[in-house]
């Protein structure tokens, strides 16, 4: 089926590095059964596939969001239907098999007996066996875009993508062993896949929890089975975003009032409601932030606040509009601020600062991979480019994302689209990354796409307040 968009398509042919970036993209797309569905990780042939020629969900949701900016819906139709079909539907009775409603982390074609079918992996096969919570929240998101831009609300409504919905929510609503709003993780649940100290309720997960559920309070129709999910979605949007913004939200003033902190208080009026001892300021910190700066905190916890900057949370926050827009300017003037650090040579950093020493040793294990400004410790990753440009655009910071896309286009084409850069400004082709990554293409060709036409951030970006839903019984 043939899938037109409703939005007005983005011309490909402006200039070689983009012609060169369309070209790769629609050479890594994965095709079943005749039809497109994905596109896999990486497409370099020199080196052994492994798992980069499966197509991930959160990896493509850059490959997506390029495709419908062009007006190839379809693609992105195929992936939803078959994706959900993939989604686990069993009730978890093997604490070894995903629970119900689990997307998975990632799929690949396979003949058998001369018949293609579709095998998923929900992280059994995964470096560290870890679980793709955040499948099933950017699976969502990425629904919600489909049908803003296409208009198909048919699709969304079809019975099997209602249920499929439903299960989303069952698992990201359940009952639990917390009482915050939040989602508790383990680590390595999402776009940071090995043990980087981001368990229990990271920014990352939080902010994406928020964007699935302003999805779901969108996409669901307006009946009699979806009036409690509804009810219960409104509900849980007003909790999350207060406590994000009451406790996450890090700028000078906050800073002042955590180094003043005092301890071992306890009842209704502590104020201190965490126990975090002013000591755990970190040094860097107090230099870092200045009085016109501020962003979201990596983690929070009891008597922990990881103080780390993590991108992908702060730029999905300013995007979707979890982030006030006070906080927006300030988590901007903090990436313009701090550009040597962040964006340095090639855009963009997905943590600062990066775990050394001791520290590096007891919280990554030792991770090869994972060394001091590289990979996921402090690495620059091409990806987050269009991240940074919608949120710079939306903000009218255009002159910070047309700078970055210049950053990035002295080197990307150059050094065959690596996955990820390493070295304190980013300024090194990662030592294992793959060549002619996917989603750092297509992270360069949806920063283009919103630079010319800031009308494709709708695909992405949410009302200004919370949609008050009338939907009591």
């Amino acid at each position: 089926m043939q899938t037109t968009s409703k939005m007005e398509s983005y011309s490909t042919a402006t200039n070689p590095l983009e012609q060169a970036a369309w070209q790769a993209l629609e050479a890594s797309i994965l095709y079943y059964q005749e039809r497109p569905v994905g596109t896999i990780a990486a497409n370099d042939s020199r080196v052994e596939a492994l798992n980069y020629d499966q197509c991930f969900v959160r990896d493509f949701i850059p490959s997506a969001l390029a495709f419908l900016i062009r007006g190839d819906a379809e693609i992105v139709r195929n992936f939803l239907i078959e994706t959900l079909a993939l989604q686990s539907r069993d009730k978890q009775i093997d604490c070894f098999k995903p629970g119900q409603g689990l997307m998975p982390a990632s799929f690949k074609v396979q003949s058998f007996n001369g018949k293609e079918q579709l095998i998923a992996d929900f992280g059994e096969q995964a470096i560290g066996r870890v679980t793709p919570i955040d499948s099933c929240l950017w699976w969502l998101i990425l629904l919600r875009a489909y049908v803003k831009a296409t208009g198909d609300t048919k699709l969304a409504h079809e019975a099997e993508f209602q249920h499929g919905i439903r299960l989303i929510l069952d698992l990201c609503l359940v009952a639990r062993f917390d009482m915050y709003p939040t989602l508790l993780v383990p680590d390595g649940a999402f776009m940071i896949d090995r043990r980087m100290g981001v368990y229990g309720r990271p920014l990352e997960i939080q902010v994406l929890f928020y964007a699935m559920l302003r999805s779901a309070q969108e996409l669901l129709l307006l009946d009699d089975r979806n009036i409690l999910y509804l009810n219960a979605v409104q509900e849980r949007l007003n909790h999350l975003r207060y406590h994000l913004h009451e406790y996450y939200w890090l700028d000078f003033k906050r800073l002042n009032e955590i180094y003043r902190y005092k301890g071992e208080e306890f009842g209704d009026r502590a104020i201190n409601k965490f126990n975090i001892y002013s000591d755990s300021i970190p040094q860097w910190l107090t230099e870092w932030l200045s009085k016109t700066s501020g962003y979201y905190a990596g983690n929070l916890g009891s008597g922990w606040m990881d103080f780390r900057f993590f991108a992908l949370g702060n730029l999905m926050a300013v995007i979707t509009g979890l982030a006030t827009d006070e906080q927006s300017q300030a988590i901007m003037n903090l990436i313009e601020q701090h550009s040597q650090d962040l964006i340095g040579q090639m855009p963009m950093k997905i943590c600062f600062p990066a775990l050394q020493d001791v520290e590096w040793k007891i919280v990554t294990g030792y991770d090869p991979k994972n060394i001091p400004w590289s990979y996921h410790n402090g690495g620059n990753w091409p990806v987050l480019l269009w991240m940074l440009t919608a949120a710079a655009v939306k903000v009218g910071r255009t002159e910070t994302a047309e700078n970055a896309v210049a950053i990035a286009e002295t080197s990307l084409q150059a050094d065959e689209f690596p996955e990820y850069y390493d070295g304190r400004y980013g300024h090194l082709i990662g030592r294992a990354a793959r060549k002619y990554q996917t989603w750092t293409i297509a992270g360069y060709s949806v920063a283009k796409a919103i630079v010319a036409n800031p009308a494709y951030l709708s695909l992405l970006c949410f009302d200004k307040d919370i949609a008050s839903v009338s939907c009591k019984a």
